[in-house]
């Protein structure tokens, strides 16, 4: 057996040699397990990721970004603010094929549109449940960042219920922060988990800060979905005002009893709108809507649904000293202008 020199206590002794350091089998294991996860999620979904490339003809020229197919008759989501306005929309398949694809609708207030291409038999991802993530978990996210077709990182999940405002300026909930690289041209790719099942949509990134990515969380894809398939566009309500945000004198939370320190101070209301039949004017500042506090407008769109379409309920504003409740029919809203 070879020997080699070490010193003890300054006393050079004989020892046997060490040869490299040996890894440590837990170790190991746990990072072929990981590689296996992440590989086999690869391997079952990337033939379903695209690539999503546009025309536009107001805009001019070519962008694009990422989609997947989420039901084998050949529905594909992907970003709105990568499908929307486009006059040619074109589905590059990881296989090679290319295919003119219609938009079936677009969201620009969640930022999700889906596609159609002529086609059957094709390769889908099942759509999981973001309601059970857990912070810390291992995601995967594919796309085409940058041209480059089938990129895939990993990451986890860094945080849930983030709020990002969207292009139309609306705020989206319950939004996945994730810390799996993104980069431009992954929007509308799928986010993953480790089981293969789709639990968001990327849609964006922080810029200039590393590791900090979203992705709209899939319950919330699948109320949209079905929506715009039916529909076209998401059915919401509105009142016909314009407003902003305002902090509430304390008099007034004191004497009215408010749960809330500010709502929404009314500027401008339409004529003929729901607002101005109810008799809600400007320097108004809206208070509750159907029973629910309104603390500022993000309130009020989130209160301002489908089923608010033609049903009569209550708005709650105040006005100098005095509160109001006045009856409100809230109409639908005009769909998004391509």
């Amino acid at each position: 057996m070879s020997t080699d020199l070490s010193l003890v206590d300054g006393e050079p002794t004989k020892s046997e040699a060490l040869g490299p350091p040996a890894a440590f089998p837990v170790d190991a294991e746990l990072l072929d397990a990981y590689s296996r996860a992440v590989s086999g999620v690869v391997e079952l979904a990337a033939p379903a990721v695209v690539s999503v490339e546009v025309q536009h003809r107001r805009r001019g020229g070519a962008g694009g970004g990422s989609g997947f197919v989420f039901t084998p008759d050949g529905f594909i989501l992907t970003n709105s603010h990568v499908a929307h306005g486009a006059s040619k929309t074109e589905i590059a398949f990881a296989d090679g094929r290319r295919l003119r694809a219609e938009l079936v609708g677009d969201d620009p207030d969640t930022d999700l549109a889906v596609l159609r291409v002529d086609a059957s038999s094709l390769l889908a991802v099942p759509l999981g449940d973001s309601g059970a993530l857990r912070v810390g978990q291992v995601v995967i996210a594919i796309g085409n960042p940058l041209g480059f077709q089938s990129t895939v990182t990993a990451g986890v999940v860094s945080a849930l219920g983030r709020s990002f405002r969207s292009v139309s300026g609306r705020l989206i909930d319950n939004v996945i922060q994730t810390d799996a690289a993104l980069n431009p041209g992954n929007s509308g790719g799928p986010l993953l988990d480790s089981r293969g099942n789709v639990i968001g949509v990327n849609t964006a990134v922080i810029l200039p800060a590393q590791g900090i990515c979203f992705a709209v969380a899939v319950n919330t894809v699948k109320l949209v979905v079905g929506h715009l398939i039916a529909h076209g566009h998401v059915r919401r309500a509105r009142i016909g005002v314009g407003g902003q945000n305002v902090s509430l004198p304390r008099l007034a939370v004191r004497a009215h009893r408010l749960m809330q320190p500010s709502g929404v101070l009314i500027t401008t209301v339409e004529t003929g709108s729901p607002a101005d039949r109810a008799g809600l004017q400007p320097g108004d500042i809206v208070v509750a809507f159907d029973g629910q506090p309104v603390h500022g407008i993000d309130d009020l769109h989130r209160l301002l649904t489908g089923e608010r379409i033609g049903a009569t309920t209550t708005v709650a504003a105040v006005r100098k000293a005095e509160r109001l409740e006045l009856p409100i029919t809230a109409t639908e809203s005009a769909k998004p202008k391509p």
